[in-house]
């Protein structure tokens, strides 16, 4: 095992025999095959990000240059791709994931030091090994494990979404930047103020794609995979304003991601990516919409237009927000909103809700609720475009309960009032 070539080809062609021999032998439904499918797509990006730190602190590096990306041969790193992804997830699902966890990492610290002369290992290159397995193997085996048992949506989803954002914003653009000479060089010479601004006008897709994925967890407990989509019609939050958020903003973002990085392939994937999302894959989405949803669907679809959005929300599902009559910061803040005509939004008095105490503003949508910071920027998107950007942003895991503490610290936390309804209790409370 001295040949390079040999390693090379026994590390691509041995994970890739094994993984489909385990398909043919497990026969994979819809779900199995998704979880097979996210795995890898985890790995992919992660892996690549360990080899690059790998080589920066000084755990192993490679000594092949020929047929490598972002300093990792092509065939060694499709081949731990499988081994960690599709492979494991397929194999080992039927057993407890430590013990699946345990079984992977003494097959790679075995195969790690086989790879030499490809692979030359530091001294502490266990420590990479164990970041390794940290960051790329467990993520990726939790999120198969959870989609084929389809449990934790909201965690699975924010996997896809970080997997998907790898893929999207760090594989695809460095992968063209390889292929067509190019490089992040002009970005770097570019003075500071001119990539902050650039960085912003990124930060607006995405906020709309990430919002959307949260949107998808929260209101429809699905994910973006089209086989594991919402079981409900999602109709709020970016979806008030435009039919496809998330490929809208992967799509802008890889044509701001060029303009960037100075790289007009990068900015054409993006235009690519437009073209065959309104063609191919719009015309399976909408039969597959229509199947699953029937004439909710053609009645959104007449009101909200694919990849333009609107300026002015949609107003149903129509929803309604709670407000104290008493609290002169929450009266203060019913009125703003009702100064700016909301769209589908009712504001009514907290006291008079008719089932419960409330402790903070609450806003109430086909069943679902959210409460102070929550509530607020959900009404921001029911004004306009504008203000629903920064409704989305607010509304962002980690953001969220930051502003939350914010707004408990200074002074608008849950206040008693005295409440209007004998069913709601007593007294109650509300915030902003």
């Amino acid at each position: 095992m001295d040949s390079p070539l040999l390693i090379r080809a026994v590390a691509l062609y041995l994970p890739a025999a094994v993984s489909a021999a385990v398909w043919l032998w497990r026969r994979p439904n819809k779900r199995q095959a998704a979880s097979a499918l996210l795995a890898g797509a985890w790995c992919l990006p992660s892996l690549l990000l360990i080899n690059v730190a790998a080589a920066r602190f000084g755990w192993w590096r490679f000594e092949v240059t020929r047929g490598s990306f972002l300093g990792t041969p092509v065939d060694l790193l499709i081949g731990w791709v499988l081994l960690w992804g599709p492979l494991a997830s397929l194999a080992l699902s039927r057993i407890s994931l430590p013990a699946s966890i345990a079984i992977l990492a003494a097959v790679d610290c075995v195969l790690m030091p086989l790879g030499a002369p490809v692979v030359t290992l530091a001294p502490r290159w266990l420590i990479g090994e164990g970041v390794a397995i940290t960051v790329c193997l467990v993520p990726a085996q939790l999120l198969a494990r959870w989609t084929e048992a389809d449990i934790r949506v909201s965690l699975r989803a924010a996997l896809q979404a970080i997997a998907f954002t790898g893929l999207a914003a760090g594989v695809l653009p460095a992968l063209i930047l390889s292929l067509t000479g190019g490089s992040i060089e002009p970005m770097l010479r570019r003075p500071f103020w001119l990539n902050s601004l650039y960085a912003q006008l990124l930060a607006v897709p995405a906020i709309i794609g990430f919002s959307a994925v949260q949107e998808f967890a929260l209101r429809g407990h699905g994910t973006p995979l089209p086989y594991d989509p919402p079981v409900r019609l999602v109709r709020t939050g970016a979806y008030r304003y435009v039919a496809n958020p998330m490929q809208l903003a992967m799509s802008v973002g890889l044509f701001c991601g060029g303009a960037m990085i100075s790289s007009w392939w990068v900015a054409a994937a993006g235009i690519v990516a437009i073209v065959y999302s309104a063609g191919i894959a719009w015309w399976d989405e909408g039969r597959d919409m229509r199947d699953r949803f029937g004439e909710s669907w053609v009645a959104y679809r007449a009101e909200v237009r694919p990849w333009i959005p609107r300026w002015r929300p949609i107003d149903n599902p129509p929803a309604t927000i709670h407000v104290a009559a008493t609290c002169g910061l929450c009266q203060g803040i019913g009125n703003w909103i009702a100064c700016r005509n909301p769209v589908g939004l009712t504001i009514v008095p907290a006291e008079s809700h008719p089932r419960r105490s409330l402790t903070r503003i609450t806003y109430e949508c086909e069943g679902y609720s959210d409460e102070g910071v929550a509530a607020f920027a959900r009404a921001l998107e029911h004004i306009n475009a504008a203000w629903a950007i920064a409704g989305l942003a607010m509304r962002l895991p980690i953001v969220a309960g930051f502003l939350q503490l914010v707004a408990d610290a200074s002074g608008a936390g849950p206040l008693r009032i005295k409440s209007e309804c004998p069913r709601a209790g007593v007294n109650s409370g509300l915030s902003s």
